[in-house]
């Protein structure tokens, strides 16, 4: 494909649809709408909309209130933005992008229906999964070509990196495609991954995280000093431990689980510390106590 074919390709994409608007699926409506694309959000009821739409007006006032955005362009921002609760509002979508919660039957599902209701066979079906292989995700679909990994970091407005995961199925035209609307419209950095379980960040960090709840759990050493033993010995903006209660121990779960499926190695496996912690709903940051108590912050 030529470059000019490619960037024509970019430039065409104005209409992006968001599937899910927690934590990481506000972010990406949030930079894309900044960018300057008419954003359509789909929540599964009226009341997870409504909470998505308000943690976007609360990122927006943040950041006019530290002057990273004029009130004039949240305005703006904001009437980009629209929200739903019917996938079948995304039909006219150019690129839409799956941030539902890392369960496997759940996206394929969502991947299924929005094959049914995107109407441009040209459109891009993208999933922001952490881990789950895109291939799954492809198949469910009848046009697994146009099915691609944009995988974005917490949080989405601050993080420039973005994993783009190809399965055996995406065509060049795709990735090529989405490589440049996340580069040139979203300013973000890209790297490739082949389409594994955890991919290039997840199939690193996964197993260090995981090794952290270990040590803790068998008494080795408390979750301060694990994290202190990593920020100050080993120059890490953040210890193991906070950083999972960031990324969400649910989260954090589904991934190991994805990557143990795959792989069957022994450093994926889920801690029980870990497993019991998300049956009781102590999620992390999130829920407002994980690793850390965060009732008061």
């Amino acid at each position: 494909m030529s470059d000019t074919t490619t960037q024509r390709d970019t430039t065409s994409i104005e209409r992006v649809g968001v599937v899910g608007c927690g934590q990481m699926g506000a972010g990406i409506a949030e930079v894309c709408a900044r960018a300057g694309m008419d954003v359509v959000v789909r929540e599964v009821d009226a009341e997870s909309a409504e909470r998505g739409r308000d943690r976007l007006l609360a990122s927006f006032d943040k950041a006019v209130a530290r002057d990273r955005m004029t009130a004039e362009e949240r305005d703006a921002t904001v009437a980009r933005l629209d929200f739903t609760t019917d996938l079948g509002d995304l039909a006219d979508r150019e690129l839409v992008i799956e941030a539902v919660i890392e369960r496997e039957a759940l996206k394929i599902d969502v991947f299924r229906t929005l094959d049914e209701v995107v109407e441009s066979q040209d459109a891009i079906l993208a999933s922001n999964t952490s881990s789950i292989p895109i291939m799954k995700l492809g198949i469910a679909t009848q046009r697994p070509d146009r099915v691609v990994g944009i995988h974005f970091f917490n949080p989405v407005p601050v993080l420039r990196l973005v994993e783009l995961v190809t399965s055996l199925m995406t065509s060049r035209e795709t990735v090529a495609t989405a490589e440049r609307f996340a580069q040139d419209v979203l300013s973000k950095i890209v790297i490739r991954s082949q389409d594994r379980a955890g991919f290039v960040v997840n199939a690193l960090l996964i197993p260090y995280i995981l090794s952290a709840i270990r040590m803790m759990e068998s008494g080795f050493a408390t979750a301060e000093d694990i994290d202190a033993g990593m920020v100050e010995g080993c120059n890490h903006p953040m210890g193991p431990l906070a950083l999972a209660d960031l990324i969400g121990l649910d989260t954090t779960q589904a991934v190991a689980e994805s990557m143990y499926s795959e792989f069957k190695e022994p450093l994926y496996a889920s801690p029980a510390m870990l497993s019991r912690m998300v049956e009781a709903g102590l999620l992390g940051r999130k829920a407002g106590r994980g690793f850390y108590d965060y009732s008061d912050r």
